[in-house]
C-alpha cells in the first residue's frame, strides 16, 4: 500500500499550510522577542487562532482526505518554532542558580498544555472543514471496546504506555556526550530524530496492541515533559554544583516543551499510520 504521488502532494500541501500560517506568520506576529522567550496573552491567542486557520485550510488543500492529512498542519508549523526556539541549555545559562532553575522547570513542565492546545485548535479546524465539505472517510480500523469502562481503560493504558515508551527511547536516542550520570545538550537535529522516532514507536505499538488513535500518544508528550522535569528538580542541587549548564541528569529534560509537542505529534501521527499500513500488509500479504 504505497502512497501515490498525488497523496504525497496532499501531505506536502497540508504541511506547507501549517508552516506558512503557524511557523512563519504566527512567529512574526506572536513569536518571542528572544529564543525560548515567553509568549504574551495576545500572542498566545493569535497563535491558537492561526492554528485553527491552518487546520481548516489544510483540510481543503488535502481534500478529499483532509480528515486524515490536515492534522499534520499545526505540528508542522510548530516544528518551525521548535527549531527556532533555542535550547534548554541556553535557558539554564540564563538561570544559573538552583532556585532559579527550579522555578524555571516548575513553569516549563506545564507549558506542553499550551502547545497541545494549539495542536487541538488545528484539529478543530480540520473538523470544521469536514462539516463544511465532507470528504472520504476511511474504514475504521479500531475495534470498539465492549463497554465504556473498557474504552477508558484502553485510554489510560495508552497514555501510560506511550509516555513510558517515548521517555525510554528519548533517553537512548537524544543522548549526546555522556559523562557519568549526566548527558550534554543534544543538537537540534538529534532532538528532531529522537522525539519523532520515540513517539512514532509509541503510537505504532499502542495502535497495534490497544487499537487506539494517535491522540493519546500526542497527549502523552505532556506527561513525558512533566515527569522528567519533576525528577530533574530533585537532582537540581547536585547538577548545578557539579556540572555546567549544558549538562542534564536526563536527556529528556534537555528538550523544550514546544519541541516535545511538535515532534511528538508528528511522530505519533506517523507511527499510527505505519501501524495501519502494517496491519493492511499483514492482512493482504501473499499466503
Amino acid at each position: 500500500m504505497e502512497l501515490s504521488l498525488l497523496m504525497k502532494l496532499r501531505i506536502g500541501a497540508a504541511m506547507t499550510v501549517g508552516v506558512v500560517l503557524v511557523g512563519i506568520l504566527a512567529w512574526q506576529m506572536a513569536g518571542p522577542s528572544e529564543p525560548a522567550g515567553s509568549i504574551g496573552g495576545d500572542g498566545a491567542t493569535i497563535l491558537i487562532l492561526l492554528g485553527f486557520a491552518a487546520g481548516f485550510g489544510a483540510y481543503f488543500v488535502s481534500w478529499p482526505y483532509g480528515r486524515q492529512i490536515g492534522v499534520l498542519a499545526v505540528p508542522s508549523g510548530l516544528a518551525v518554532w521548535a527549531v527556532r526556539s533555542g535550547s534548554m541549555a541556553a535557558l539554564m545559562q540564563l538561570n544559573p542558580t538552583a532556585t532559579q532553575r527550579q522555578a524555571l522547570l516548575g513553569t516549563l513542565r506545564w507549558e506542553p498544555i499550551f502547545w497541545l492546545t494549539v495542536v487541538a485548535a488545528g484539529f478543530a479546524g480540520v473538523l470544521l472543514g469536514e462539516k463544511v465539505r465532507p470528504g472520504i472517510k476511511l474504514n475504521k480500523t479500531q475495534v470498539k471496546p465492549n463497554s465504556k469502562s473498557g474504552k477508558y481503560l484502553n485510554t489510560v493504558i495508552a497514555l501510560i504506555c506511550s509516555g513510558f515508551i517515548a521517555q525510554f527511547c528519548i533517553r537512548i536516542f537524544a543522548q549526546d556526550i555522556r559523562l557519568g550520570s549526566v548527558t550534554s545538550q543534544p543538537a537540534v537535529g538529534q532532538i528532531v530524530f529522537a522525539v519523532i522516532v520515540s513517539f512514532g514507536l509509541a503510537a505504532f505499538l499502542v495502535k497495534k496492541f490497544l487499537d487506539v488513535g494517535y491522540i493519546w500518544p500526542t497527549i502523552a508528550a505532556f506527561f513525558v515533559t512533566a515527569f522528567a522535569a519533576s525528577i530533574y528538580i530533585r537532582k537540581m542541587q547536585y547538577v548545578v554544583q557539579s556540572w555546567p549548564a549544558a549538562f542534564f541528569s536526563n536527556a529528556v529534560v534537555s528538550i523544550l516543551p514546544v519541541q516535545m509537542v511538535a515532534f511528538g505529534a508528528l511522530g505519533s501521527i506517523a507511527g499510527y499510520w505505519m501501524a495501519v499500513r502494517y496491519s493492511y500488509w499483514r492482512k493482504h500479504e501473499p499466503k
